[in-house]
């Protein structure tokens, strides 16, 4: 799968060591950095860039981290066609993508290590949305709203 990540001075460090995991995995990863610590550096600027690679075609998902993981996600889905959400466990990681057919994974690497990072980025990476009647009907008004 072609996935983009990028991370703020917050989530540095897990950027770095999931970057490297998913390489082994056989991904291709496109690091939108940040690629030294910066602690001066601003989450948006990283989550509008990952969410403009999957708007224009370029990545199937994208993985954005900082503290919480909460400011990456507001400012994900400020970008049309962008579905993003904080999650911390494996469980909404797959439903997200599911019923919900989100594209953008936020992680906070404040609140997870990277053994659980690496668990949740599992489930979001092999999970497919379910295109079900009430699953596109809701993610139809979702659309809508971005219109």
């Amino acid at each position: 799968m072609r996935i983009v990540v990028g991370a703020d001075h917050g989530g540095f460090h897990l950027k770095q060591d999931l970057v490297k995991w998913l390489k082994e995995e056989g991904h291709i990863v496109e690091d939108i950095g940040a690629h030294e610590y910066d602690q001066y550096d601003d989450y948006p600027d990283f989550a509008i860039k990952a969410a403009n690679k999957i708007k224009d075609g370029s990545v199937n998902r994208g993985i954005v981290i900082c503290g919480s993981g909460v400011g990456a996600s507001i400012a994900s889905n400020k970008i049309k066609g962008i579905r993003a959400s904080v999650c911390h466990d494996s469980y909404s990681a797959s439903q997200g993508v599911e019923h919900d057919d989100m594209n953008v994974l936020c992680i906070g690497a404040r609140v997870i290590g990277y053994e659980l990072a690496r668990l949740v980025v599992e489930s979001f990476l092999n999970s497919s949305y379910s295109g079900g009647e009430r699953h596109q009907r809701r993610l139809d008004k979702l659309i809508d709203l971005e219109s």
